[in-house]
This record gives C-alpha cells, structure tokens and sequence, in this order.
C-alpha cells in the first residue's frame, strides 16, 4: 500500500490591476533575478522562462507601479543591460514582506488543519 503524501500549506500573494497580475511570486522572482544578473535575458534562463515571457512579465511590471520597476539599456553585451530601478526594489522589497508576513500569519493558523488532515 502506497502511502499518501503528507498535507502541506500552499499560499501565494498576488497582486491584481484587473485581470492582471501586477505581482506575485513568479514576477518578485524575476525582479531578484534581473538585479542579480543584470540582464534581462540572463534572468530568464535562470529562472526557465522564455525571452518573451521574460519581456512580457517585465512589461506588466513597469505597467502598474506608477513608474519604471525595471530600466533596460539596449547595446548588447558590452553596453547593455538591465537594473531594477529605487521603485523597483520598492515594490519587491514590499512584496517579500507581505509574503513572509501572510506565510507566517498561514502556518501559524493553518496547523490545527494540517494536523487533521494528516489523520486517517
């Protein structure tokens, strides 16, 4: 007999301007990865995702927080590149926190369910 899987919390903050995510955790991902690489491509090879999914996202981004999220330089690998602007780590710093906070608020309310759950 195969043993079912331990119950487990799921939670995840979004944003939404209309039927748009304006953040979540796929596009806070991709802000982090774009200030670590500097680079917009090189973001999304690390996270999997495609060039124009990557562009995409960045451009809903820039879309909904009153001002630029992520400047682009264009000129290739020499001169280009891409930094997360003062409003962007803003907004990411701003997202971390009210991830980790609803995180913490969900384990700590969600035990008692995860415990029956785990009965048989």
């Amino acid at each position: 007999m195969t043993t079912p899987p331990a119950p487990r919390l799921k939670v995840k903050a979004q944003i939404l301007v209309g039927d748009e995510i304006a953040i979540g955790p796929g596009k806070a991902d991709l802000l982090e990865a774009v200030e670590r690489t500097g680079s917009i491509s090189a973001a999304g090879r690390d996270l999997g995702i495609s060039y124009r999914r990557t562009r995409d996202m960045i451009d809903v981004l820039n879309c909904h927080w009153g001002g630029a999220v992520v400047e682009t330089a264009k000129g290739g690998p020499a001169h280009g590149g891409s930094v997360l602007t003062r409003r962007g780590r803003e907004v990411l710093d701003a997202y971390r926190r009210l991830d980790a906070e609803m995180h913490h608020a969900a384990e700590t309310h969600a035990a008692a369910l995860l415990r029956l759950a785990g009965r048989e």
